[in-house]
């Protein structure tokens, strides 16, 4: 999870240098720590992400040898098929 340090009291004192009521500059400040705090929780990580791409790999290599069992399957048919028309005509 990702950390970031917020620091409310600048926040609000610097509310307040541009005239922001002090209740209202420290009300903000407490909400948007609580924001920020809720929403890095969400945050997707490096590790994360290369945890899906190796998912994916494995599933792309799975689907392809997949694929290619279904292929040679399919060219056993088709010589067989043809072999068999050769044989009738």
């Amino acid at each position: 999870m990702a950390t970031i340090t917020f620091d409310t009291l600048k926040f609000a004192n610097t509310l307040k240098e541009a005239g922001v009521p002090s209740a209202q500059a420290e009300a903000e400040a407490t909400v948007l720590s609580e924001v920020l705090e809720v929403n890095l929780k969400e945050l997707v990580t490096k590790e994360d992400l290369r945890h899906e791409v190796d998912l994916l790999r494995r599933d792309m290599h799975d689907m392809e040898q997949r694929l290619i069992i279904k292929l040679g399957a399919l060219m056993t048919v088709s010589i067989g098929i043809v072999a068999a028309l050769v044989k009738l005509l």
